[in-house]
């Protein structure tokens, strides 16, 4: 189906969707997605209606589009002129936020920062982010930066990892651990320590997990590994033996 849509015009593909049986349009989509040509996304483009399709065909289209191995421009562009300025079921919306930033991130990865659609999508999320109110609404964008994985945006996610309540500093971290080693500077380690040492407030045990593996997964200090380990002290038994079992991985 790939190798045909390919070589097919536009007006033949959407014809297809069109005409194509409910229960066979989610998999023409995920073909139309994978073959990338201009005339499949500009085909898709027509057909996709985010405020009247089933939310189960937009979802294909979305996870499709975020899990692509390889994206182009033309692909984030799509998606980014769905999102825009629609008015969009919660979890569609989620998704499209989320796919936003997988896209980003892996056409980063093919040293195509540069693009305006890039630097589209990045603001898209950033701008979000700034102007949400509602706690899901922070936690979507977290996700789609830590998908993104900027090192641009790391003291953005540092202040909510830091500052934020519970379901936004487990996201702010999380994202956080998916960054490589040189990106973990001396400051991230340092909130990450006020995390877990809950110097500036308490914090879930979850976030305080995460914020240990991120001291010890990259290249953590003699004194971070003593700290942990004097920590695990006073922690549930669950969570001390988790921490034990991280430090003598490391060791």
């Amino acid at each position: 189906i790939i190798q045909m849509l390919r070589s097919a015009k536009k007006r033949d593909i959407l014809q297809l969707l069109r005409r194509a049986p409910e229960e066979m349009r989610p998999f023409l989509v995920e073909a139309a997605v994978a073959t990338q040509s201009v005339a499949s996304l500009a085909a898709l483009s027509d057909f996709l209606d985010f405020s009247k399709e089933p939310k189960s065909l937009l979802e294909k289209f979305l996870y499709t589009a975020a899990f692509s191995p390889r994206p182009s421009g033309e692909l984030l562009h799509l998606v980014l002129d769905k999102l825009d300025g629609k008015q969009l079921a919660p979890e569609t919306w989620e998704t499209g936020i989320v796919t936003v930033g997988s896209l980003v991130g892996k056409l980063c990865q093919q040293k195509l920062c540069g693009l305006q659609v890039v630097e589209r999508g990045v603001e898209t999320i950033l701008r979000g982010l700034r102007g949400a109110k509602e706690e899901p609404e922070v936690v979507t964008y977290l996700l789609a930066l830590g998908n993104a994985m900027l090192p641009e945006t790391i003291p953005t996610l540092l202040h909510h990892a830091e500052d934020g309540p519970t379901a936004v500093t487990a996201a702010a971290t999380s994202a956080l651990q998916r960054f490589p080693v040189p990106h973990i500077s001396s400051r991230v380690k340092q909130v990450m320590r006020r995390i877990f040492h809950q110097k500036r407030k308490s914090y879930d045990k979850t976030c305080r997990l995460a914020a240990a593996e991120i001291l010890l997964d990259n290249h953590p200090s003699p004194m971070d590994v003593i700290n942990i380990l004097l920590a695990t002290s006073e922690m549930e038994t669950e969570t001390a033996t988790f921490l034990l079992l991280k430090v003598q991985n490391s060791l």
